[in-house]
């Protein structure tokens, strides 16, 4: 069947309409990565626009030879393994708990959760708290207090909800209990909206900063994003070696900055954009 010129017209302009989005989507981070590697003169000017323009490692330099870069990052990793462990376990398990109809009390816990997501107890009151748990700087005052995201769990559950209720009923038959169903059934059925939310929970852990900026005093004990953002404002213990350098380095250190701890999610992403797609699509939609 032959395509219509309204039809001809609407693809081409879709097609260009698409390609702005894309550029206007791509553009921003693209100037980024080439300002990092840029000289300090070229981005005061603004002449850098696609490429670098006096090509420089300088910055990259000065934030790699700072042991404490490493030391950070390293935690940065920990901090988000732990923290997207700790999200994912909460998460799964009161989700499926509240995806049963039969639960005593189900609206209850639902209407409880919700309500936490528009009501907190405040800034003073969650320092008191951690303070007086001992978990000042510990991991568990970075991965603990926001473990538990309720607009992913409300996901999650309408996702549990479409599962067809025969699949329980016939592990029931057989013997299973409730964990065991959970375990061997549920879960790996359930591989997609898994994926979208470690990665929810990861990029979140990997971004986070004022936790740790709140909670700990020991630079050895900082994620990542807090080592950059001293650094950015000037607080980091690392030394330049010259003052050429240290001009070198304040001209262009945000886009290194931003480069640096955007790369690994990155990296990452590709490999759970796949099941990220679906799981939104079936988590937030119940047929």
């Amino acid at each position: 069947m032959k395509d219509s010129i309204g039809y001809k017209v609407f693809k081409v302009i879709n097609a260009i309409v698409l390609i702005l989005i894309v550029i206007a989507t791509v553009y921003p981070f693209w100037n980024v990565v080439v300002q990092s590697f840029s000289s300090e003169n070229a981005i005061t000017a603004g002449n850098v626009v696609l490429t670098p323009v006096g090509f420089n490692l300088e910055t990259y330099k000065y934030v790699m030879n700072d042991p404490i870069f490493w030391i950070n990052y390293k935690n940065t990793i920990i901090y988000t393994v732990v923290g997207t462990a700790i999200s994912l376990f909460l998460t799964t398990t009161l989700a499926y708990v509240t995806s049963k109809k039969y639960l005593p009390g189900r609206k209850f816990f639902i209407g409880l959760s919700v309500f936490t997501m528009f009501f907190a107890g405040g800034l003073i009151p969650n320092y008191l708290l951690i303070k007086s748990l001992g978990w000042m700087n510990t991991m568990w005052a970075v991965t603990v207090p926001g473990a538990l995201s309720i607009f992913n769990m409300l996901i999650m559950k309408s996702f549990f909800e479409s599962m067809p209720d025969a699949l329980e009923e016939a592990a029931i038959i057989d013997g299973a209990t409730p964990f065991q169903i959970l375990m061997r059934i549920i879960l790996p059925l359930s591989k997609p909206i898994l994926a979208t939310m470690v990665l929810f929970y990861a990029v979140g852990a990997w971004n986070a900063w004022f936790s740790a900026f709140l909670y700990m005093d020991n630079k050895n004990l900082f994620p990542v994003s807090v080592y950059l953002r001293n650094l950015v404002k000037g607080a980091t213990g690392a030394e330049a070696q010259s003052a050429d350098e240290q001009s070198q380095v304040s001209s262009n250190i945000k886009a290194v900055t931003m480069v640096l701890t955007v790369l690994p999610v990155l990296v990452v992403y590709p490999f759970c954009q796949k099941y990220f797609v679906n799981g939104i699509m079936i988590g937030s939609v119940k047929g």
